[in-house]
């Protein structure tokens, strides 16, 4: 397997209240950053997983429906924060980064996407046709908001093989197969139902040593792995499916107890995301 050089980055944070995330949790709200990472291969050059906030999100939801979304999770964002921005930092300008890999299709996934217009945007074959013709409500009702999509998305995409689909090393059950996304074994993408229909996650050997499993939204705060603890079943209006958010989330808590050295990274936990970025939130 080849190694890949991991970043953690956030591009800015929504807020929300704790107990609704994780049962158990505080009645307050609580900083909710919306994480992308940055993936630098030796063959393929720089890669994104999901892009956080842009501006372009305060700009879609000034109106109903939309701005529903906004107020339900009040966003934060400081232009040095934007994906472009802390890229920047690293030497790495809008075109050079090749493909963009989209966990799901939630706004705080995908607002910055048209920041990278020579990238590939990368998904699970079935993850764009529940989401794709949905508008106003019905998109909102699915966290999706169309106008942060590029005009030439569907031009710009390439969905998953699953013909690659491949047996993970034990060291990953119970999670059992992913798809060798570039062929050479660095980058694996396991799917993560529940949350969203088609949900994908990341397995990544790092250079570091490290192992990293980015998880997106399969759970939101790492007490969940940890504990096996579920959000509050108010959520599961959020969610595709219910049951399988369930045992995605028994399943992330099995793998953390037999494997506790492997890096799982939810999207919007700020303790995990700050002990990987050294960024506090």
């Amino acid at each position: 397997m080849s190694e890949v050089k991991v970043s953690i980055f956030h591009a800015g944070y929504c807020q929300n209240i704790e107990h609704l995330a994780i049962q158990g949790g505080r009645w307050k709200n609580i900083r909710f950053p919306a994480m992308f990472a940055l993936i630098e291969h030796p063959g393929f050059g720089p890669m994104l997983f999901d892009t956080g906030y842009s501006f372009r999100f305060f700009e879609e939801t000034r109106r109903l429906p939309n701005s529903l979304y906004a107020r339900m999770t009040p966003v934060t964002l400081r232009e040095d924060e934007l994906a472009v921005s802390q890229l920047s930092e690293r030497g790495i300008r809008p075109h050079d980064v090749e493909r963009v890999f989209i966990s799901h299709f939630h706004a705080d996934h995908v607002a910055a996407l048209g920041d990278f217009p020579a990238a590939k945007y990368v998904y699970m074959p079935h993850a764009y046709g529940p989401v794709r013709d949905k508008h106003g409500f019905g998109a909102l009702r699915h966290g999706v908001i169309p106008g942060l999509f590029p005009a030439d998305f569907e031009e710009q995409s390439e969905t998953v093989a699953l013909s690659n689909l491949r047996k993970l090393p034990k060291e990953f059950r119970p999670f059992t197969h992913g798809v060798d996304l570039l062929g050479d074994g660095s980058i694996m993408a396991v799917e993560l139902p529940g949350h969203a229909t088609g949900q994908m996650g990341l397995i990544l050997r790092a250079a570091d040593g490290g192992v990293y499993f980015l998880v997106g939204d399969a759970c939101w705060l790492r007490g969940a792995f940890e504990e096996a603890r579920l959000p509050h079943p108010i959520a599961n209006l959020l969610f595709s499916d219910p049951e399988a958010y369930k045992e995605t989330v028994f399943d992330l808590a099995e793998l953390h107890q037999k494997r506790p050295d492997i890096r799982i990274i939810p999207s919007h936990c700020a303790e995990t995301i700050s002990k990987y970025s050294g960024q506090p939130i």
